[in-house]
């Protein structure tokens, strides 16, 4: 009888090892993307997600001069209107890396006339 309890343990303390093991690694698949190339986060990068594959998961990096831009996260709506809705994430750093979600993702840079001067990309991770 207590030789089929100690199997049972086995099992269990392998099984939670593994769940460990799965929790605490990272996506093998994820690309990382830096947005406007070598160029960096600029006027006119709209177009620049044009002939990507996006997937959950992939970290896009966004270079600029912080005095000068911003990155903010934004629905699909302030992406069209150029304007972020309160409670909107915004990123400062300069060397901002985020991590796409499934669906669309949208950005603009929400210094005045920057989005309208094509400083925005909407990306959609499968």
């Amino acid at each position: 009888m207590s030789q089929g309890r100690g199997s049972v343990g086995k099992a269990m303390l392998i099984t939670v090892a593994l769940l460990c093991l799965l929790v605490h690694s990272a996506p093998v698949h994820a690309a990382t993307y830096t947005v406007g190339d070598a160029d960096g986060w600029i006027y006119d990068v709209v177009n620049w997600p044009n002939g990507k594959n996006f997937k959950a998961g992939d970290v896009l990096v966004f270079n600029y001069l912080p005095e000068l831009h911003n990155v903010v996260e934004v629905d699909i709506n302030g992406y069209n209107s150029c304007k972020a809705p309160a409670g909107s994430k915004v990123h400062n750093s300069g060397n901002d890396k985020i991590t796409l979600v499934k669906g669309t993702n949208s950005f603009i840079c929400t210094f005045e006339g920057h989005c309208l001067q094509g400083m925005k990309i909407t990306v959609t991770a499968k």
